[in-house]
Order: C-alpha cells, then structure tokens, then sequence
C-alpha cells in the first residue's frame, strides 16, 4: 500500500510541477505515473549502485544532496526513455526532485512515520510490570 500511495503522490508531484514549470512536459496522468514508476524503479537499481559509489567519494558527508543529484540523472534517464513527458535542462530536474523528496517526506510524515519504532517507545519495560503487579511503592526500573 506503501508504495502505491508512494506512487501516485511522485506522479502527482511531476503533473502539478508540468502545470507550473514550462520546461517540464507531461502528456498525462499516467504517462507521469508510468514516469514516476520507472524513477523509482531506476532509483533502486542504477541510482543505488551511482548513490553507493558517489557516497564513497564524499565519504558520507553529503548524503542528502547525493541522493537528490542521482535522482535527477535518473529523471533525465527517463526523459530520454519516455516519448511524452520531456524536461528542458538539468535544474528543472532536480527540483522534480526536490519536489518529490518533499512530497513523500510529507506523506510519510502525515501517516505516523515508522509504526515499529512507534510501538517499541510506547512498550512498557518488563521491570516495569513486575513492580506493578507486586505492589512496590518504591521500585527501581533497570534498563537493559
């Protein structure tokens, strides 16, 4: 379900920015959601071995603008791929990118965030319910 919502917020986002940018052209609704597919699709293939390798370089130190280039040079892939939908130059690329970035970090924020981590925060402490149930006013929780 992740991914599907993933999916239509990332095609979105390239629909709204064709509206506003006129260097950014979309046929349609599901030529960007086809274009959405195969960013994501390049991004977890191409886009992790040139992130892996860029990362390398920098030593981890610019992470975040890493990921954003590569995934620029990813939407300029599928520009060349796709016959309807063309972006004119590399900076209305990137900022798809941020865009997007944006975008998903907002949707990922407005479901909760991460569900797991949610649930071990919220877990009581095993001490913890021990001293509950026996009755101890004064009880020291011994963290693990």
């Amino acid at each position: 379900m992740d991914f599907i919502l993933n999916l239509l917020v990332s095609a979105g986002v390239i629909v709204l920015l064709a509206y506003i940018m006129p260097q950014v052209h979309v046929k349609s609704f599901l030529t960007a959601l086809w274009v959405a597919f195969l960013i994501g699709l390049f991004n977890a293939t191409i886009g992790w071995l040139l992130r892996g390798v860029l990362n390398l370089v920098s030593f981890f130190l610019l992470e975040a603008i890493i990921g954003l280039i590569v995934t620029a040079l990813m939407i300029k892939l599928v520009d060349k791929l796709v016959g309807n939908f063309k972006v004119d130059g590399w900076w209305p690329a990137f900022v798809i990118a941020i865009a997007t970035a944006i975008a998903l970090a907002l949707l990922g924020w407005a479901r909760g965030g991460d569900d797991d981590y949610a649930l071990l925060e919220t877990k009581p402490k095993i001490e913890q319910l021990y001293a509950k149930q026996a009755g101890e006013s004064n009880c020291y929780t011994i963290y693990l």
